[in-house]
C-alpha cells in the first residue's frame, strides 16, 4: 500500500528533547547509569493537596465532559491568577483551559495564522514552535540571536524581520532553552513594535513563577490597552506545580480569537481531563508555599553549574535568570551540537538536548531540574569529555 501522508505532517521534525530523554530511559533500562540533563519537568512531586484535589474528584464521581474549554471553576480560578499576579482583567469566555501548555500554543496558532503568513521565532526557540507554525500552513522565520546579547531580541531586528505577511510574534520569557528573562522595558519596546505594525504576540509565559537573581516577569500585554489587545497569553501548571503529566494547559486572548480557539477544541479534543481539572483550581487558588522551597533549590543547582561550565575549556555560559535550563555555548570545541551530544552519551553517558533541535547549533541545553548528586556526577563526566576534546 502507498500511504499518502500529508504536506504539513511530513514537513514536520520529531521532537529531539523527547527522543533523547527516551534514549536515556531505554540505556538506563538496559542498566547502564545515565545521567539525563534533557527532559523538561520539575523532578519534585506534585503538592499534595493538588493531588487530593484530583481523588475527591474521582471518588466524587467528576468524570464525565465539561464544556470543551475548560470548567468555569477552572477558568475563574485562572482569570483571578491573572488579575492578582500580572494586573490583567480576563473574563472567563477569554480562557480556554486546554490539555498542557503545548495544546494552548498549537490552539493560538491554528487560530490565527494560516497558509500565507509568516510567524517570526527568535531563537534559540522551544522545539515545537516552528514545527506547529508549519502545522498551520505558515511559515516560520527565524530570528536568530546568541549568548553575546543574552538571547534577546532587539525592538530593531525585529522591525526589520517584519513584512506584510508577517501575523504572528513569538515571545518565550522566562525562555527554554536558555533561561532568559526579558526585563519590563525591553519586552514593552518589542510590545510596542508589534502594536505599531499591527502583529499579534503570543506570549508563552508558563515559567513565569521560576525567576532568580531579582529577575520578574512582566506579561507583555499588561503595559496598555492597546498590548493587551495584540496578545494571547499561553500558559500551564505543569513546570510550577510539577504537574507536566496532568496535561493542563490555558490561555488568555482577545474574545474573538478565545472563541476561535473553543471551536477548534471543541472538534479536536473536547475537554482537558476533568478530574485533573479540579486539581487545577487547587493548585492555583490553594497554598503557594512549595514555590520558595524549589526556588532556593533550582537556584543553588543553577549557580553550581553554570560555575562549573564556565570553569570547563572552551564552554562558555551564560547564567540563566529563570525557568530552569542552561544554554552553554560549545562552538569554541569544534563539534556541532549533535555530534557533541551523541558523543557525550555514547562515551560518558551523558544526556542533554543538541542546541540545533532550538535553532542554535552553538549550543546544548542542560535541564537543572534534576537533584544536585546527579548534577554533579553528569558534570564530572562532562568534564572528562570536554577536556579530552579540547585536547
Amino acid at each position: 500500500m502507498n500511504y499518502q501522508i500529508s504536506k504539513n505532517a511530513a514537513a514536520l521534525s520529531p521532537s529531539l528533547t523527547l527522543a533523547i530523554d527516551a534514549k536515556a530511559k531505554q540505556m538506563r533500562a538496559d542498566g547502564l547509569d545515565v545521567v539525563g540533563f534533557g527532559a523538561g519537568e520539575p523532578d519534585f512531586d506534585t503538592p499534595q493537596h493538588i493531588k487530593d484535589a484530583a481523588v475527591k474528584a474521582l471518588a466524587d464521581g467528576f468524570t464525565k465532559y465539561t464544556p470543551s474549554s475548560g470548567t468555569v471553576e477552572l477558568r475563574r480560578a485562572v482569570a483571578d491568577k491573572f488579575l492578582k499576579d500580572n494586573g490583567l482583567t480576563y473574563k472567563p469566555s477569554q480562557i480556554i483551559v486546554s490539555c498542557g501548555g503545548k495544546h494552548s500554543c498549537y490552539n493560538a496558532i491554528l487560530a490565527t495564522c494560516q497558509e500565507g503568513d509568516e510567524v517570526l521565532v527568535p531563537a534559540p526557540y522551544w522545539v515545537s514552535y516552528p514545527e506547529m507554525v508549519k502545522l498551520a500552513g505558515a511559515t516560520p522565520v527565524v530570528l536568530p540571536t546568541t549568548d553575546a546579547t543574552e538571547f534577546k531580541i532587539r525592538p530593531e531586528q525585529l522591525r526589520e524581520a517584519i513584512t506584510p505577511k508577517t501575523r504572528l510574534l513569538i515571545l518565550n520569557s522566562p525562555s527554554n532553552p536558555t533561561g532568559t528573562v526579558y526585563t519590563a522595558e525591553e519586552l514593552k519596546a518589542i510590545g510596542d513594535v508589534c502594536v505599531e505594525r499591527g502583529v499579534l504576540m503570543m506570549s508563552d509565559e508558563i515559567y513565569e513563577k521560576l525567576t532568580y537573581d531579582g529577575a520578574r516577569h512582566v506579561s507583555v500585554a499588561s503595559f496598555s490597552p492597546a498590548h493587551y489587545d495584540h496578545t494571547i497569553i499561553v500558559h500551564g501548571l505543569a513546570k510550577a506545580y510539577s504537574m507536566t503529566g496532568w496535561r493542563l494547559g490555558f490561555m488568555a486572548a482577545p474574545e474573538p480569537i478565545a472563541k476561535a480557539v473553543d471551536a477548534i477544541q471543541s472538534h479536536s479534543t473536547s475537554n482537558p481531563t476533568s478530574f485533573a481539572q479540579k486539581g487545577g483550581v487547587a493548585a492555583l487558588v490553594g497554598p503557594q508555599d512549595h514555590l520558595p522551597v524549589w526556588l532556593e533549590e533550582y537556584d543553588k543547582r543553577r549557580s553550581y553549574a553554570c560555575q562549573r561550565l564556565n570553569a570547563m575549556p572552551g564552554i562558555s555560559c551564560v547564567p540563566s535568570r529563570g525557568a530552569f535550563y542552561l544554554f552553554p555555548n560549545i562552538s569554541q570545541l569544534g563539534l556541532s551540537s549533535t555530534d557533541f551530544c551523541a558523543r557525550l552519551l555514547e562515551e560518558e553517558k551523558v544526556a542533554a538536548v543538541p542546541g540545533i533541535a532550538f535553532g542554535a547549533d552553538y549550543g546544548i541545553r542542560l535541564s537543572y531540574a534534576t537533584s544536585m548528586a546527579n548534577i554533579e556526577k553528569g558534570l564530572d563526566r562532562m568534564e572528562q569529555f570536554v577536556r579530552r576534546v579540547a585536547e
